[in-house]
């Protein structure tokens, strides 16, 4: 593996990825979605309020273990019935083990995600896997 393509995987330049427009519209028609904890250049902080019933959730990358943390607590708690991660594909994460794994519903995604950038436009693809994880009340 040559240096350059390391540096770029574990690049964290930024967390302001915005999720496809397509993606998010194919998953809000499946689960109808009415709350988002933490879009894109938010003046909240979703860790910090209550979700709604239904979430859709793409996470700060640099910050999912609390984010999952955040949405197990409002499903305990009664204030989320429903919440939808787009996530990473990272399988051998202490994070996909603690929250993830038996827990929800995964779904993989066939090839990689073209995000948008902080103003909108489409980015080469991730270099990554992306993976959908679904939460419900049981």
């Amino acid at each position: 593996m040559n240096t350059n393509y390391l540096n770029l995987i574990t690049s964290k330049k930024t967390d302001h990825w915005q999720t496809p427009k397509s993606l998010y519209k194919e998953l809000n028609k499946e689960f109808d979605f009415d709350f988002d904890p933490c879009p894109l250049k938010s003046s909240f902080d979703g860790l910090q309020i209550n979700w709604g019933k239904r979430n859709f959730v793409n996470p700060p990358y640099s910050n999912i273990t609390e984010f999952l943390k955040k949405s197990e607590k409002e499903i305990k708690n009664g204030n989320s019935n429903l919440c939808v991660f787009l996530l990473f594909s990272s399988t051998d994460t202490k994070w996909f083990h603690d929250y993830i794994y038996k827990k929800a519903e995964i779904r993989f995604i066939k090839g990689r995600i073209k995000f948008l950038n902080d103003k909108g436009f489409i980015q080469d693809r991730a270099m990554r896997p992306s993976m959908i994880v679904i939460f419900r009340k049981t």
